[in-house]
C-alpha cells in the first residue's frame, strides 16, 4: 500500500468510532471521491464500484463476464483508488450476497456527486431492513414458489438478491435450468441509473454463482434501465408482489404526469407517492405492495389524496416503524417505515410493529391492529413506539380539534429569502419586528431575538403591497420544525398583545406556525392553548399523528384535543399561575394518561 493511501486510511479510520476494516474502506472511497473534480465524480464512483465488484468476484473464484454497461468506457483510477477498491472487494468477498450487494452499493452511493444522488433518490437499503420487509410480504401471503415480483426502483439489487435467495430455498433440489427459467419468468427490476442496473444484475449473478445455479448457462437480464414512472402500467401489471425502496424527493410534474397521477397528488408531488400510486396498477387484485418509505404520507396535507386512494384501493396490511433513524440509512433524515398493502383488500386497519435501529423486529409485544380514520384522507392516528398503543386508541375517541376551541392555524407569511432587500439590521421608519422561530423558547416563553445567521431583526413592508405580511392580532406562536429525538415536538409561546401594540404590528417568518382566534370569543384563552400544546400528553398525542420533522398547520388542526368543557379546570389553573405539575396532571387526565412522562 502506498504511503499516500496509508495516510488516507488513517483519516478514514478517524471518521468512524471503533471502525472495522470495511468501514475504513468505505470512508476511503468517500475521501478519494471528494478529491476528484465534481464533473468526474460520477465516473469515479462507478469505476471504484466496478473495480470492487471485479475483485470480489475474483476472490470468490467466480468466472463470469461482468458485462459492464454498454457505450460507457471505464476511466482509469489512480493507483491509490485502484488499491483501495480491490482491498474493499476482497474484504467483502467472504460475506453473503445480500450483504455484499449492500456494502458495494453503499460505497457507490457515498462516492456519487451529491446532485446526482439527490436527483435520483439513490439510498440503498440495509440487509436487515430488506429481510424484514420480505418477512412482512410473506406474512401478507406472498408464496416464493410461484410469486411474480417487481422492484420498480431496484438500485443495486438489494431486494432482488434477497428474493433470489428465498426463491432458491423454495425450489431447493430443483434442476438448475428450471431455477433459471423461474427467475427469468418471475423476477423483474427497473432502475433509472444505468450503473445501478449493472450493479444489481451483477449481484444477482453473484448470488446464483455462489449456489452453483448458473451451471454454465447464460443468465438473462432481470433488470432494465428505464424510468418506471414513464411505464404504461397496463403493460406491466399482474404482479403478486411489488416491492422496494422508492426514491424520496419532491418533484415538479409535467402536465401529462400530473394528469396520470391526479388521483393521488394534492399540491406538491413526491416521488415515493407516485411510485405507491403506480404500484397499485402494477399489482394484481389481491397482490401485495411492500415498500420502505418516509412516514410523512401518514399525515401530511400533500398526501391526503394518496391516503384516500390507499384506503379505497390498497388498504394497509401492516406497518413497522423504525424507532431509531441513526445507523439505518446513511444520510437519510426522514422518519421511515416498512409497509405492506393489499390491492383490493379489506380495509380492516393495519397491524403495527416496531423495528430497532439495527433492523431487529421488536417481538416483545404482539403487533396490534389499528383502525383507519372514518374520513379516508384524514391522518392515520398510529402509535410510533410500543408504549403509545393505549394513547393512540384513546385518541380515536376524542373528536374535538382546535376549531372547536375557536382557533385556526396558519404558517408565518414571511419567506425571508424572497424579501432580503426589506430585512434590516437596525430599526428604520416603518420597520416591524421579525418573529423568527428562535423567539419561541424551549420553556414556552416569547423572547424577541434574531441571533442566528441571516436572522435580521427588522422588516420594512411596502405600503399596500405587503399588508398580507403584517400580523396585528395576538396569537400563539409554535416552532414549525422539530425532530422526534427532541424532548418535545410542540414548542409554543404566546405573542403578547403589548408587543404588538408597541410596534404596531409584526411579521412572522415561515418557520413559525400561528394559532389565532377564528371567532370574536374563543372558548379558551391563548394562554390555555399554550399550556395545552406545551404539555407532555399533547406532545405524545402529536407524535402519533406527525410523520416528519415539520409541524404542519394541517396536523395541528387535526390533532385530537380534550372537549372544551374539560378545559374549565385548566383555565382556572392557568389564570392563577398554578404549579406546572398541576397543569400537566389535568391535561394528562383528559387524555387518560396517568403518567404524562410515560406517554412520550
Amino acid at each position: 500500500m502506498t504511503k499516500a493511501l496509508s495516510v488516507i486510511r488513517r483519516e478514514a479510520g478517524r471518521a468512524v468510532a471503533a471502525p472495522t476494516s470495511i468501514e475504513i474502506d468505505q470512508n476511503i472511497a468517500r475521501i478519494l471521491s471528494e478529491r476528484v473534480a465534481e464533473n468526474n465524480r460520477l465516473a469515479f464512483a462507478r469505476n471504484f464500484a466496478y473495480a470492487a465488484v471485479n475483485a470480489c468476484w475474483n476472490a470468490r473464484g467466480v468466472r463470469a463476464s461482468l458485462g459492464y454497461i454498454e457505450d460507457e468506457p471505464i476511466p482509469v483510477l489512480s493507483s491509490e483508488a485502484t488499491v483501495a477498491a480491490e482491498r474493499f472487494g476482497v474484504a467483502v468477498a467472504p460475506l453473503d450476497p445480500v450483504t455484499i450487494a449492500h456494502l458495494i452499493g453503499t460505497v457507490y452511493t457515498t462516492a456519487l456527486p451529491a446532485t446526482f444522488r439527490a436527483a435520483h433518490g439513490i439510498f440503498y437499503t440495509p440487509p436487515a431492513i430488506v429481510e424484514r420487509l420480505l418477512d412482512m410480504a410473506e406474512d401478507a401471503g406472498v408464496d416464493w414458489t410461484k410469486a411474480r415480483v417487481l422492484d420498480p426502483a431496484c438500485g443495486g439489487g438489494a431486494f432482488l438478491v434477497a428474493i433470489t435467495a428465498r426463491i432458491l430455498r423454495s425450489l431447493e433440489g430443483t434442476d438448475p435450468s428450471f431455477v433459471i427459467q423461474q427467475l427469468t419468468t418471475r423476477l423483474r427490476g427497473f432502475e433509472i441509473d444505468p450503473f445501478g442496473t449493472w450493479l444489481g444484475q451483477s449481484m444477482v449473478k453473484l448470488s446464483l454463482a455462489n449456489n452453483g445455479q448458473l451451471a454454465g448457462q447464460r443468465f438473462p437480464s432481470l433488470i432494465e434501465t428505464r424510468d418506471s414512472l414513464d411505464l404504461r402500467c397496463e403493460d406491466y401489471a399482474g404482479f403478486d408482489l411489488v416491492i422496494g425502496n422508492p426514491p424520496y424527493s419532491r418533484v415538479t410534474l409535467a402536465p401529462d404526469l400530473r394528469s396520470r397521477f391526479a388521483r393521488s397528488v394534492y399540491g406538491h408531488a413526491n416521488l415515493y407517492g407516485l411510485f405507491t400510486d403506480a404500484a397499485i396498477n402494477w399489482a394484481r387484485s389481491g397482490g401485495v405492495i411492500a415498500y420502505v418509505t418516509p412516514t410523512s404520507m401518514l399525515s401530511g396535507l400533500y398526501f391526503k389524496s394518496l391516503r384516500n386512494l390507499l384506503a379505497h384501493e390498497a388498504p394497509p396490511n401492516a406497518l413497522n416503524f423504525i424507532n431509531e433513524r441513526e445507523g439505518v440509512f446513511a444520510d437519510v433524515l426522514q422518519e421511515t417505515m416498512l409497509a405492506t398493502y393489499r390491492r383490493n383488500g379489506i380495509a380492516k386497519g393495519p397491524s403495527v410493529g416496531f423495528i430497532k435501529g439495527s433492523g431487529e423486529f421488536m417481538k416483545k409485544r404482539k403487533p396490534e391492529v389499528f383502525a383507519l380514520p372514518r374520513r379516508a384522507d384524514a391522518p392515520w392516528l398510529l402509535p410510533r413506539s410500543p408504549d403509545q398503543s393505549m394513547l393512540a386508541r384513546r385518541l380515536w375517541s376524542m373528536p374535538h380539534r382546535l376549531a372547536d376551541y375557536g382557533y385556526e392555524v396558519s404558517t408565518g407569511p414571511l419567506v425571508w429569502n424572497r424579501h432580503k432587500a426589506q430585512l434590516q439590521a437596525t430599526a428604520v421608519a416603518g420597520a416591524l419586528p421579525v418573529i423568527w422561530a428562535e423567539s419561541v423558547t424551549s420553556q414556552g416563553k416569547f423572547v424577541w431575538r434574531s441571533e442566528k445567521r441571516n436572522h435580521a431583526p427588522w422588516f420594512v413592508p411596502r405600503k399596500l403591497k405587503d399588508d398580507w405580511l403584517v400580523v396585528d392580532r395576538p396569537c400563539v406562536l409554535l416552532q414549525r420544525t422539530t425532530a422526534k429525538e427532541q424532548p418535545r415536538r410542540l414548542i409554543a409561546a404566546e405573542l403578547p398583545k403589548s408587543f404588538i401594540r408597541k410596534h404596531k404590528g409584526v411579521t412572522v417568518e415561515n418557520h413559525v406556525n400561528m394559532i389565532r382566534a377564528a371567532t370574536p370569543k374563543p372558548k379558551v384563552s391563548p394562554a390555555v392553548i399554550v399550556a395545552l400544546l406545551n404539555s407532555a400528553a399533547v406532545d405524545a398525542a402529536f407524535r402519533c399523528i406527525n410523520g416528519s420533522v415539520a409541524v404542519s398547520a394541517f396536523e395541528l388542526e387535526e390533532l385530537p384535543l380534550p372537549a372544551p368543557a374539560m378545559m374549565l379546570k385548566l383555565t382556572e389553573l392557568v389564570a392563577s399561575n398554578a404549579n406546572p405539575r398541576k397543569i400537566e396532571h389535568v391535561i394528562s387526565c383528559a387524555y387518560r394518561v396517568v403518567d404524562a412522562a410515560s406517554a412520550r
